[in-house]
């Protein structure tokens, strides 16, 4: 599907794109080529193919979320700049 000139102005217009003559002109062919590209795809015969929305089948990638053991409280309190016991002491938050 070739477009013509008048065709690539006026969708120009409606993205509100500003195009010398030379960019018309070249957007002309990009267009085309774009369009030809689809026409093509479209003779290809999928009555046999099911509708997907990927190509390729997707799978998790994460692990399960399984406890383990932990660092022991001193370990986790030694870089705290203010602790109270086995706790994180902070300023109150609501009063």
């Amino acid at each position: 599907m070739k477009l013509s000139r008048e065709e690539v102005k006026h969708l120009a217009l409606l993205a509100r794109l500003g195009l010398d003559e030379d960019e018309v002109e070249r957007l002309r062919e990009q267009l085309s080529n774009i369009l030809e590209n689809f026409e093509i795809l479209q003779q290809v015969d999928t009555t046999d193919v099911p509708p997907t929305a990927h190509s390729i089948a997707l799978e998790n990638v994460l692990r399960e979320d399984e406890a383990g053991p932990s660092l022991p409280a001193d370990q986790i309190l030694a870089n705290a700049p203010n602790r109270e016991d086995d706790f994180f002491k902070v300023r109150a938050v609501l009063e």
